[in-house]
């Protein structure tokens, strides 16, 4: 579920935030980035635990105006399409996912409930519904079609939940497009007889990345008055104040890495920083980090400091 780009983002917001030297104490910053990354799984089972909950709202709503003094025929009975969805119900009925409910605490909805109204009430009200509902058979890929578009257009793009997320965990809003497109590409390829643990997906693809993200944190920070020479070393025309403090951080990274990880192409590398420098810095900042980071490659392949391990790498 993690990507690396996701971990790089990870370890820069906590260096900027931390500001250390390399004699502090840095434990429990490392501690911190490790919960934070942890916690972008509650995120995940929380929104997992969103759909689960708008079901029960929807049966709830079916059984309360079936109950009405003056309920019309159809109230009476009503279109179970969505109470019976294949897709809710494997989730609300895998007993897994709900330990991992328990186990993370993932209880949220039950205090705040009128955000599963808002969900609920905008399904409700969308022709995606609409349409489901008409539809003449029910088929597994029917319901789970369904669930994905409810999913894409109704549930991750709302405004509400948004701002609820960024109240609960200001990292969320960072973590937010990972999950959903996660959730997304599970929901796409779940099939009737899937397992248990389809919907369990690890948050690290293997030990190599976590061990990146403590290496890449440690390195950084240890290494903060050398990285940050070698970046003086090429900017001599510009007054230090004129640099973005995102741009010097990433610059950073962006050398640690390349002195750091032999096993990591340089373009990798340089492309990854520019990306993120796009979404967390300025406008010219990718031009910026390129062209040191480029100069720096060259300088160091030049002088045989380019320690990389395997073919087209460099």
């Amino acid at each position: 579920m993690l990507s690396r780009r996701h971990i790089r983002i990870k370890v820069m917001q906590v260096l900027y935030a931390f500001r250390g030297t390399e004699s502090d104490d840095f434990s429990k910053d490392q501690r911190f980035l490790l919960n934070s990354i942890d916690n972008m799984y509650n995120l995940y089972l929380l929104m997992l635990s969103l759909m689960i909950e708008v079901q029960k709202r929807a049966e709830n709503h079916l059984e309360k105006t079936s109950q009405k003094h003056l309920a019309t025929a159809e109230e009476k009975n009503p279109n179970r399409k969505f109470v019976n969805n294949q897709v809710l119900d494997m989730l609300k009925n895998n007993e897994q996912l709900q330990a991992k409910f328990e186990e993370n605490h993932i209880n949220n909805w039950d205090l705040d409930s009128e955000y599963v109204d808002v969900i609920f009430k905008e399904i409700l009200a969308s022709d995606i519904y609409k349409e489901y509902l008409e539809t003449d058979t029910t088929t597994f890929n029917t319901d789970r079609n369904f669930i994905v578009d409810v999913f894409k257009e109704i549930i991750a793009p709302n405004e509400k939940l948004y701002d609820y997320l960024e109240d609960k965990h200001l990292t969320w809003l960072d973590d937010l497009p990972t999950v959903n497109t996660t959730i997304l590409k599970l929901l796409r390829k779940v099939k009737k007889d899937a397992s248990a643990f389809h919907f369990l997906p690890k948050l690290y693809k293997d030990l190599e990345d976590k061990e990146f993200a403590i290496k890449l944190f440690k390195k950084t920070l240890l290494n903060q008055t050398a990285l940050t020479a070698e970046v003086t070393k090429k900017t001599t025309n510009w007054d230090s104040d004129r640099i973005a403090s995102i741009d010097l951080m990433l610059l950073k990274m962006g050398i640690c890495e390349i002195q750091s990880f032999p096993s990591i192409p340089t373009k990798v590398t340089i492309n990854e920083y520019l990306e993120i420098s796009k979404e967390y810095s300025t406008p010219k900042s990718s031009v910026f980090i390129n062209g040191i980071l480029d100069k720096l490659t060259k300088e160091y392949q030049t002088e045989g400091k380019l320690n990389k391990i395997g073919r087209g790498l460099m």
